[in-house]
């Protein structure tokens, strides 16, 4: 292939990428759920008392998570954070992937 015959090639690719995750994020939408990546933004707003956030991940897929014999969908993920002595404690959250609320945020031992 040639370098034109590449570069052809990686603009489709990408274009093929950036297209599927706008019907993603539309169909997430119209399923009435926020983006994973706004559900992690509430959540460390929300965790910002526990110290610095150093670092975090979340689930891009829902799932379900029982709570007082409720069942909710829910993004899962987890946030590190130091404390004023630079101490790092990890947690472990489940929030609601429609309403951003945390239902659950469990501090995880060593």
């Amino acid at each position: 292939m040639t370098a034109l015959g590449w570069k052809r090639f990686a603009a489709g690719v990408g274009a093929g990428v950036a297209v599927t995750l706008l019907a993603k994020n539309q169909l997430d939408r119209s399923e009435g759920k926020l983006a994973p990546e706004k559900a992690l933004k509430l959540v460390k707003r929300k965790t910002a008392h526990l110290g610095q956030i150093e670092g975090s991940w979340i689930h891009m897929i829902t799932e379900e998570f029982e709570q007082d014999h409720l069942l909710f969908n829910v993004y899962r993920g987890g946030l590190t954070c130091s404390d004023a002595d630079g101490n790092l404690s990890a947690y472990e959250f489940f929030v609601d992937a429609a309403t951003g609320t945390v239902l659950a945020l469990n501090k995880q031992e060593d």
